[in-house]
């Protein structure tokens, strides 16, 4: 598939997201207008990054596939559960003790990744429409029972899979759709409107966007479900209104899209000991600001070609970047 900088340019804006998002998360308590921010972005960041995630599975489903995808998602996983675990210890941070199926912290997207790509082969078999409204229906299901959590990332592979499956389903041009003008106006009051309705929502809980806790963890044992739905319905449009206002332009950084699962993996060593060490505060507008510019310059280094060099093997298992290196290098000397 031919790539669309409009969908680089996404997955660079989102990444940011996911970023700033953990970095302002411990600060949410002591603003409210953090804490409104922190849960906009959360509203939307991976439910898109999700949709997108499904947008560019096309070709699954063959048995060549899913033994890629053990290499590609299920080896990273089980290397990085074993290395936060380990510098989770080194850092003094309380809950490094957990198991392999217990995944840490931001782990959980490669484990539930790698199952949406199971689910579809028997989803993709159903009529779209058909095919969406059981993934909903599961995704509302799942919230009743509280053996379903994080363990093997369970509630968060059946709440979010719709997502993915929606972008399995759409085909570019559909996507596109929403670069229309009426859309980007409509979005626009989509955005405003959900701030502001966060903003005024009495004690909030973040759960029900994380998607890891049953509804009797989060106080709705009875209408969890309907909460759930309205959830969801949010998401959808925030999703739509977001995307309506990344720019399709192709610029110097749009090509880091193409290398966002190296920031995603990698952020949380330098996240989690910034909490840790409790290096930041925010007092003012400086602040603020600061923490944006520093999650910028994260996704700058985690995404460059030297960190990209050093970490492949590990994320991709492969070594292309040193061995072209190496070549050159070789090269060079031989010149000489």
């Amino acid at each position: 598939m031919e790539r669309n900088s409009f969908f680089d340019n996404a997955k660079v804006i989102l990444i940011f997201l996911v970023v700033f998002g953990h970095m302002i998360q411990p600060f949410t308590e002591d603003s409210k207008y953090v804490h409104t921010l922190y849960l906009w972005i959360y509203t939307f960041h991976m439910p898109a990054f999700i949709f997108l995630a499904g947008f560019f599975a096309k070709g699954s489903g063959s048995v060549n596939h899913v033994l890629q995808l053990m290499k590609k998602l299920l080896l990273p996983y089980v290397i990085f559960q074993l290395l936060y675990t380990g510098y989770y210890f080194l850092i003094g941070k309380p809950g490094w003790q957990t198991d392999l199926f217990s995944p840490h912290w931001a782990m959980w997207f490669l484990f539930s990744l790698f199952c949406w790509h199971l689910l579809l082969y028997w989803f993709k078999k159903l009529p779209p429409l058909l095919s969406v409204a059981v993934a909903v229906q599961l995704g509302l299901i799942v919230g009743y029972f509280s053996e379903i959590g994080q363990m093997f990332s369970l509630s968060r592979t059946f709440v979010f899979f719709p997502f993915f499956l929606v972008g399995y389903f759409l085909t570019e041009k559909q996507v596109m759709v929403v670069k229309l003008k009426a859309v980007k106006v409509v979005s626009f009051m989509v955005m405003v409107g959900i701030a502001i309705a966060i903003y005024y929502l009495p004690d909030f809980n973040s759960g029900w966007l994380l998607a890891s806790k049953s509804y009797g963890d989060l106080g709705l044992p009875e209408f969890g479900g309907l909460a759930r739905l309205l959830v969801y319905l949010s998401a959808a449009l925030m999703v739509l209104s977001v995307l309506s206002w990344i720019p399709i332009q192709h610029f110097k950084w749009t090509v880091l899209g193409t290398r966002t699962l190296y920031v995603y993996l990698l952020h949380g060593f330098f996240i989690q000991y910034f909490r840790q060490a409790d290096l930041f505060k925010i007092d003012g507008i400086f602040d603020f600001m600061g923490l944006a510019v520093l999650s910028i310059l994260l996704v700058l280094l985690l995404s460059s070609r030297p960190v990209q060099g050093i970490w492949q093997p590990f994320i991709e298992g492969k070594a292309s970047i040193m061995k072209k290196l190496y070549t050159k290098t070789a090269q060079q000397l031989e010149q000489k």
